[in-house]
């Protein structure tokens, strides 16, 4: 791949925003959310549960419920195979459905109710091929076969005539793998794909989604709260509060210097980080002391005026309580959503 392709972003995202209809009125759940995803390379969206990661990937894909009344704002261009640059948000439906599972992939949360329990395994990564590859039943079924084999699953000639309920829970996350491979998509939103797993299986889906990458070439946006995860795996990374991004770096500057205080307080509650800052109590005898973040999240029913971190924040200014900060430059390729951190750069 030349170094021209690669200064295209294969996904870019500039202020997106969703909403959705409630009895207590809308909610704002994502909120003016920009990052971009080059060919080959891994975005890491990191948040605590309702940061809105998941309404993110799902807004992208065109997956919200009809009853949820969502409204979306925004762009998220895409670049297709045949090279033409495509708005997501603003495709016909008839469009999104030849890209979803076909150039866009996607691992869902939990496999057990995203997979069919009526159909066998086979005939469900055989549905999207016929459908987007547009191979006969015989041909269809042999092509799961061979992808239920490429991601590793023992017996693959028996297990994709077996039924969802028939397999233990990490080899129905290497079928949710599977499913979402089956067309060699260019993009894979992975959800959480590992959240339910024991760490022995999750290392072992990890490393498989790390080596198929490496072997098709493909842009990832891996959703997940497990920064051990975010370390060992992504090229860059886009911390969420509150459903907007507060942070966004490569990985490893991240993880060296981070900026805003929420993504400092996450680093910190981390056991390895603790054993590092704590070596003095260590020395003593003492086992160091996790760090917790004060407070909690806002309601979204009642969204504080100015930083949505303010009320939790150590650093917070007055500013902060009334002044939404904007997510500017921090040097290089870093973005930061602090107003304290800017005019403390500024000075």
């Amino acid at each position: 791949m030349n170094t021209h392709t690669l200064t295209i972003p294969r996904l870019e995202v500039q202020g997106l925003s969703t909403s959705f209809a409630t009895e207590a009125g809308r909610i704002q759940s994502v909120a003016d959310v920009s990052f971009a995803i080059r060919p080959g390379e891994t975005l890491a969206l990191v948040g605590e549960s309702g940061s809105g990661k998941s309404v993110t990937s799902l807004t992208l894909m065109g997956l919200h419920a009809k009853t949820s009344h969502a409204q979306v704002q925004g762009e998220a261009w895409f670049v297709r195979r045949d090279g033409r640059r495509v708005n997501l948000l603003e495709m016909p439906e008839a469009e999104k459905r030849a890209l979803r599972g076909n150039e866009l992939g996607m691992i869902f949360q939990e496999p057990m109710t995203s997979l069919n329990p009526v159909l066998t395994i086979g005939e469900q990564i055989a549905e999207s091929v016929r459908l987007h590859l547009r191979m006969d039943r015989k041909a269809a079924l042999a092509h799961a076969q061979r992808m239920l084999e490429l991601v590793e699953i023992p017996a693959a000639a028996q297990r994709v005539h077996e039924y969802p309920h028939q397999l233990s829970g990490g080899m129905r996350q290497r079928v949710m793998i599977a499913l979402a491979m089956a067309c060699n998509p260019t993009l894979l939103i992975a959800d959480e794909p590992t959240t339910a797993l024991d760490v022995t299986i999750q290392a072992q889906i990890l490393a498989l989604m790390g080596r198929l990458q490496k072997e098709t070439g493909m842009s990832m946006l891996f959703v997940t709260h497990n920064l051990g995860v975010v370390a060992q795996y992504a090229d860059a990374v886009a911390v969420m509060y509150a459903g907007r991004i507060v942070e966004s770096a490569p990985v490893h500057d991240l993880f060296a210097r981070p900026d805003h205080p929420y993504t400092r307080g996450l680093l910190a509650c981390l056991p390895g980080v603790a054993r590092r800052r704590g070596a003095p109590a260590a020395m003593a005898g003492k086992r160091p002391r996790l760090v917790a973040i004060p407070g909690q999240v806002s309601s979204p029913f009642a969204p504080p005026p100015g930083c949505a971190f303010a009320p939790r924040c150590s650093y917070r200014r007055e500013a902060c309580d009334s002044q939404m900060p904007l997510l500017e430059s921090a040097g290089g390729q870093r973005k930061v959503r602090c107003i304290g951190f800017i005019e403390e750069q500024a000075a």
